[in-house]
């Protein structure tokens, strides 16, 4: 069973063909990432097993334009995998928010577009793009199959106590308004894989989980579970990100608000697209581009840095905490896995918990690697986040009941 898994991110796009054999038998036949969206210069990667990669730099101005040239070099003559289109059964999408509305992956007919789109006002960076995605995929391939992959749904063993905010009653009663959580999938997938290489027991182990890129967040797993989660109602809560401002005090919001007349799109704008590395550096939302400016000197991209390390590090103690513990420390995500800098200055930011860093082994991009020395107390590991494979694997559950 061919699957194409589509994942859209705030300013990227990955995607994966996989022939599923069966949950746990597959193999790739082709996958790619398309990078810096809405940036002035985009860059394509396309990988194919056993051949070198294709990389193309071009402008890509939104995710309709990304997801044509996923697409295109799919059924590429010379770099391509597929004939045509039709040789694909079905499409996974990842969904970033289902609200109170999906607890679970579901397969894309009316209905559930019509609740993806009630969430995008939750999620205004990915939601919009999931959506992209599935109605390109529908007037390009109208018969095949979709499923939805909700990141929320992972969090939803969360306890009362940690997912409630501390408003009015009726807001949670009549509206939904709590915490939801999102990168499920990449924050269960990496603590299983984590925890294998580890040698630990993942339904017996206090583990903490940091997924960090354009869009970042960290989340507390106690055996199995989620527990606690950095984000909240919408994906801007949390630490410090590409454009998004992470925690922030409310009466701030309403201040801004008022004092710009600003409208409610407009003070969304200002923390969703406008803040975080962009907002505070004002060189860039990728945060290459941040540490690039830092070396050279430009003290707010180092100030935009130093406030992500700390949001950062400030979860992983207040999970710790809440946890009573932590076995294990985990990194990924397109800064967790490349950046040895904010891991390394993370790590030794919390040497309190018992971490015995191992500088030399953090010197490693994209790879699964054990960042600690043996005896260490607390494991800390690098790992590769595949929510591709999960989302490929729901898809297939869906479509062949």
């Amino acid at each position: 069973m061919i699957i194409l898994v589509l994942n859209c991110g705030s300013s990227s796009l990955k995607y994966q063909v996989l022939d599923m054999k069966n949950e746990a038998e597959y193999s790739l036949l082709a996958k790619g990432l398309v990078e810096r969206i809405g940036l002035e210069m985009g860059e394509i990667t396309h990988r194919v097993p056993d051949k070198d990669k294709f990389v193309i730099d071009k402008p890509i101005p939104d995710h309709t334009e990304g997801i044509k040239s996923v697409l295109d070099l799919l059924v590429d003559p010379e770099h391509g995998v597929l004939k045509s289109l039709s040789e694909i059964n079905a499409v996974g999408h990842r969904v970033a928010h289902g609200g109170d509305l999906f607890s679970s992956s579901a397969v894309v007919h009316s209905e559930v577009i019509e609740g993806i789109e009630k969430c995008c006002e939750l999620a205004p960076l990915h939601n919009p793009a999931n959506l992209l995605g599935i109605m390109a995929v529908r007037s390009l391939m109208p018969e095949i199959p979709q499923v939805a992959v909700f990141d929320t749904s992972f969090h939803q063993t969360m306890p009362e106590h940690a997912f409630m905010y501390a408003i009015p009653y009726e807001y949670y009663v009549l509206d939904k308004v709590r915490r939801y959580g999102f990168h499920g999938t990449s924050h269960k997938f990496v603590a299983e894989k984590s925890a294998k290489l580890a040698g630990l027991d993942f339904n017996n182990s206090k583990i903490i989980t940091c997924h960090l890129g354009n869009g970042g967040s960290i989340t507390a797993i106690n055996n199995g579970k989620s527990v606690d989660t950095s984000m909240g109602f919408t994906p801007v809560e949390g630490v410090v990100m590409g454009t998004r401002c992470g925690n922030i005090d409310a009466g701030v919001v309403t201040y801004i608000q008022k004092k710009y007349d600003l409208d409610n799109k407009g003070i969304s704008d200002v923390l969703n697209k406008k803040s975080g590395f962009l907002g505070v550096s004002g060189v860039s939302s990728d945060a290459r581009d941040i540490e690039a400016a830092a070396a050279d000197g430009n003290h707010r991209a180092q100030l935009a840095l130093d406030m992500f390390r700390y949001s950062v590090l400030k979860y992983i103690g207040a999970y710790a905490a809440a946890m009573n513990g932590v076995d294990l420390i985990v990194f990924t995500g397109g800064i967790g896995e490349n950046d040895f800098a904010v891991r390394e200055s993370v790590c030794k930011g919390c040497s309190f918990l018992g971490i015995d860093f191992d500088s030399e082994a953090n010197k490693v991009r994209g790879v699964d690697a054990i960042l600690t020395k043996p005896g260490s107390k607390v494991v800390v590991t690098t790992v590769t986040t595949n929510e591709e494979l999960v989302i490929a694997q729901e898809t297939m559950r869906l479509t062949t009941k």
